[in-house]
């Protein structure tokens, strides 16, 4: 929801420059495809020269950050100093310093709501979410019940390295929520310019000492309404290399899962161990569907719908109400909803007052639509 500032002319231009530099970062954060190579480039050697080091001699292209990622791990074990702090956090300080005074300490929270905020419920678990995935793949967690001491505390002490190998990252398009904030704040310091030029063309990158190694963006990436990672048929996150992360609405879910949703059936439904993705099959197969195919019982009725309990093994009962819409459709039919509701709800009543937050007592409406 845009937040809309009337009665000073001056804090409604300030509004309106927050929402254009949201809406460039949200652009940002979100380009796929191949970016400028030579302005990243440049951009890269600007931000060491800001920082008071050497360029760096090399400049290494790859095609995702899982790529980058070992890169930095074989310059890590050959002794690369990560030059991070100088390129990066210190700047980066001075210019949230900046931008803390320009608005005022009392007037941060409300223009980091109006910027950053607005950004980072989707940028940052995204960020997130390739940093586990990288880390996991690079670094898979030893099985207590399958590995012995020694290889657990080598698991343990690889998955420190890959984690430090990813600190040393400098996360391009996904450091937009950051890059609004301070544009819409005057903030841009000439040390930060060549860090947010980087970051409208490329992905996440590594500053070292004598090489700097540059992830592209990735070339597909799909999302639901609320902007978590979504997709039935393939890749939610894709790279030119082949990295990519699969999930539906928001959960990480196997390659191979997917593939199968199209097969989905009730005792597929009843006999996945998995109670996360059991969810998910339950989801794409459709709860009115199961309770037809699964001959399901409805465990109460009354004037506002019907209560279903799904009973699922291990796992808590997903509890759903049918309510009929009293408006007819330009047809003339009654669409039917299907509301899911807290596993305690007993009455169809009480399902439907719990989705208007009001207890069952208090739910008496007078005309339903």
């Amino acid at each position: 929801m845009e937040t809309v500032i009337r009665d000073n002319p001056a804090d409604a231009r300030v509004a309106g420059g927050a929402a254009e530099a949201r809406a460039r970062w949200r652009a940002a954060a979100a380009a796929t495809g191949p970016g400028d190579r030579a302005a990243v480039e440049r951009a890269v050697r600007a931000a060491y020269r800001a920082a008071g080091l050497p360029e760096p001699t090399a400049v290494r292209w790859f095609g995702s950050p899982f790529a980058a990622t070992e890169a930095a791990l074989e310059l890590r074990a050959a002794g690369a100093v990560s030059v991070r702090e100088a390129v990066r956090t210190r700047p980066w300080e001075q210019a949230r310093r900046r931008a803390v005074e320009q608005v005022g300490a009392a007037g941060w929270p409300a223009h980091w709501a109006l910027t950053g905020g607005e950004l980072g419920p989707v940028t940052t678990p995204l960020a997130d979410r390739v940093r586990n995935a990288v880390l996991d793949r690079l670094a898979p967690e030893a099985d207590r019940d399958e590995t012995s001491a020694d290889a657990a505390a080598e698991a343990r002490a690889r998955r420190t390295t890959v984690r430090l190998a990813l600190l040393d990252a400098v996360r391009g398009q996904h450091d937009a929520p950051w890059f609004a904030a301070l544009e819409a704040a005057g903030a841009g310091t000439d040390a930060v310019a060549p860090l947010a030029e980087a970051a409208r063309e490329a992905g996440w990158w590594w500053p070292y000492q004598d090489v700097a190694l540059i992830s592209e963006r990735p070339v597909a990436l799909h999302r639901d309404e609320a902007g978590r990672l979504d997709r039935a048929d393939g890749p939610a996150l894709e790279y030119t290399d082949g990295f990519a992360l699969h999930a539906w609405r928001g959960m990480p879910v196997p390659a191979e899962f997917l593939a199968g949703l199209g097969d989905v059936t009730v005792e597929r439904i009843r006999t996945e161990e998995n109670a996360e993705l059991r969810r998910v099959l339950l989801e794409h197969y459709g709860y009115e569907r199961y309770l037809a195919d699964s001959g399901a019982e409805p465990v109460h009725r009354d004037e506002t719908g019907v209560l279903w309990r799904i009973v699922l093994p291990d796992d808590e009962p997903v509890v759903m109400v049918e309510v009929v819409n009293s408006t007819p459709e330009p047809d003339g039919t009654f669409r039917t909803y299907w509301l899911r509701v807290p596993p305690s709800t007993r009455t169809a009543r009480a399902g439907v007052a719990w989705t208007f937050g009001i207890p069952e007592t208090a739910y008496h409406p007078q005309r339903e639509t």
